[in-house]
């Protein structure tokens, strides 16, 4: 990418529009992940409901529903692994294939762009889906721990290793469900990065779109002020 900004292919608007994008989606992720005081995020109000559900994980009988909402949250998390999958396969088939990227110039009337030009954007949103993929598999992986810790929680609320197994089992769901998150932003800002194929404008637009996005789902949806009613500690 140094050779092709060197040889001006890539202007630097090209570069501003992509520091954008790769400061938007650390910066972001930071922001939910340590929101500021008085304005929780979506993500950060269910780190108390998931502890709330293993306090009361110790005391359900029986314990099916919660080995179904397990299943479920595995089941989600490894069709989005599969999902970025088969798009990485996608995209490193298109690489591969220098004729189907000018052709797809030349339908966007960019015939004049170089083959590697093409070939860096399209990386670009190859790097997000891989970060997408690995937070998946690990957040998979992860929710396969809690299970089995579940597991291993005492049915005997008196037992004095119930609730310490609980508040583990807990940690470890918050730390999937992280893993998790940030696999789905990334897939949220690769779907941004594609922007970039019809220009820096057009990357810059879709990045500031995406963070809106982004930003109303997890500061000014509905579903947070539902959250937000007798929230658990």
């Amino acid at each position: 990418m140094t050779d092709l900004i060197a040889t001006g292919h890539f202007s630097t608007a090209d570069v501003a529009a992509l520091a954008l994008l790769v400061l938007g989606w650390l910066t972001f992720g930071l922001v939910v992940e340590h929101p500021p005081k008085g304005r929780s995020s979506v993500a950060e109000l269910m780190t108390g409901y998931r502890r709330e559900w293993m306090r009361q994980f110790v005391t359900r009988e029986p314990r099916i529903f919660d080995a179904a909402i397990m299943e479920n949250l595995r089941q989600g998390t490894s069709f989005l692994a599969s999902a970025t999958m088969i798009a990485i396969g996608g995209g490193v088939a298109l690489i591969g294939n220098t004729e189907r990227l000018l052709g797809l110039a030349e339908d966007l009337t960019l015939a004049s762009a170089p083959a590697a030009v093409w070939e860096a954007k399209i990386i670009v949103v190859l790097l997000f889906l891989t970060n997408a993929f690995l937070k998946f598999v690990w957040a998979h992986r992860l929710f396969g721990y809690c299970a089995i810790v579940m597991a291993s929680v005492p049915n005997d609320p008196g037992d004095p290793l119930a609730y310490d197994r609980a508040d583990q089992a807990a940690e470890i769901n918050i730390s999937a469900a992280k893993s998790f998150n940030r696999g789905l932003r990334s897939v949220y800002f690769a779907l941004g990065a594609l922007a970039w194929i019809l220009g820096p404008i057009a990357l810059a637009l879709a990045t500031v779109a995406t963070l809106a996005v982004l930003w109303r789902r997890e500061f000014a949806s509905h579903s947070r002020v539902v959250l937000m009613q007798s929230t658990p500690k």
